[in-house]
């Protein structure tokens, strides 16, 4: 009896190790049939790949990283001969964040010679400083293509067919987006969207909401979620930088800061934006109209340097000679540099300004006879015109 208790105890654990023991030999079998098929292996794809997929390098990802996406999506068949092939190709280094549009099931070499290929990138929006929604037409110089065209053909897709025509959403029906849709489902933040449905001119009313500098978005989505993306993300960079507090300390609206922000960025080059900005200021202060002639050309079909009589006379929205104050809304996107300054404008006593030479030399005065002076200064350089 005493040898047969014994036995008892110990069967029962015994036999649980054994157990365990099986199941982790299962596991292991079963990792490496994994491996084999997609995961760290070296195995590969043999083509150049079926239908196109869309993937999105993450800012800061590592080539580990986009090997796990890329072997999900199935534009790899396994992560190991990716990164084996992007190893083997040092363009692979300098791989940028954005969105590529790539093919699936794709030998691993292909897959990293399309995403180092520059001609592979898609979605990829930029916005100068300055920039607006609409073209812009300037009389005696080069226009400027604007946000709705760039819009458009940053979101081309390659076609189905080998030979056939791009996929872009075009212009036409960004813009139709931005008149009609409800500004909250794209994006349009708390602080500016009150403006936003008011606009006097649907197709102008986004002006503004999409920061100068580089973006990238899916173009895979509908219009109405790449709005979204733009402005939402625009928003942020805009609040990260202090505008509501900035606004609040100024007596402005956050939606009236960035609309000043935009004259200062059509009016004076960079070193002379936080004077521009104080101004905007002083101007708005006395109360004193700003008679800008950037707010005259926004409306211009043919804009140039020096307004004529009859635009300056025009009543509109935007032009600050034919209303007191800021003009409805903002005129361009304006750069963070242009927003900084008026958020901390420079301090002084200046109420008039003008450019004096070609190479943007600008002089500013409280006083208006020097500002007179300073304006025929202007005329003999060939800045500005007369008798208009």
């Amino acid at each position: 009896m005493p040898h047969s208790s014994r036995s008892s105890r110990t069967a029962g654990p015994l036999r649980a190790l054994l157990i365990a023991a099986l199941v982790g030999v299962i596991i292991a079998a079963g990792l490496l049939v994994y491996r084999g098929v997609g995961g760290n292996s070296s195995a590969d794809y043999k083509g150049q790949g079926e239908e196109s997929v869309i993937v999105h390098v993450e800012e800061g990802e590592g080539l580990d990283g986009v090997a796990t996406s890329l072997a999900d999506l199935d534009v790899v068949k396994s992560t190991g001969a990716f990164t084996t092939a992007a190893m083997n190709n040092p363009v692979a280094e300098g791989l940028q964040p954005g969105y590529y549009e790539l093919r699936k099931k794709m030998k691993a070499s292909v897959a990293v010679a399309m995403l180092a290929d520059p001609n592979s990138r898609v979605g990829m929006l930029q916005v100068p400083a300055g920039a607006r929604l609409n073209d812009t037409t300037v009389v005696g110089g080069p226009g400027a293509t604007g946000i709705y065209q760039a819009l458009s053909e940053a979101s081309c897709l390659r076609a189905d067919d080998d030979g056939g025509e791009q996929k872009c959403v075009s212009a036409e029906e960004f813009k139709q987006v931005a008149s009609d849709a409800d500004p909250a489902a794209i994006g349009v933040p708390e602080w500016a969207i009150n403006e936003v449905r008011g606009g006097p001119d649907p197709t102008r009313r986004l002006e503004g909401l999409v920061t100068a500098g580089n973006h990238d978005f899916d173009p895979s989505q509908s219009p109405e979620e790449i709005w979204h993306e733009l402005i939402s993300s625009s928003a942020q960079q805009y609040e990260q930088s202090g505008l509501l507090q900035s606004a609040e300390a100024l007596k402005l609206s956050p939606y009236q800061l960035m609309t000043a922000a935009s004259l200062i960025q059509h009016e004076a080059g960079a070193a002379d934006y936080g004077k521009v900005a104080t101004v905007i200021l002083n101007r708005l202060a006395k109360p004193m109209p700003l008679q800008f002639d950037s707010t005259v050309n926004y409306t211009q079909t043919d804009q140039e340097v020096a307004t004529t009589d009859d635009a300056r006379n025009q009543d509109n929205p935007w032009n600050t000679y034919a209303h007191e104050g800021l003009p409805y809304g903002p005129i361009a996107s304006p750069s963070m540099e242009a927003i900084t300054a008026m958020e901390h404008p420079e301090p002084g006593d200046w109420l008039y300004f003008v450019t004096v030479s070609e190479d943007g030399a600008t002089k500013f005065t409280s006083n208006y006879d020097e500002h007179l002076a300073n304006q025929q200064e202007a005329v003999d350089s060939g800045v500005l015109a007369t008798g208009r």
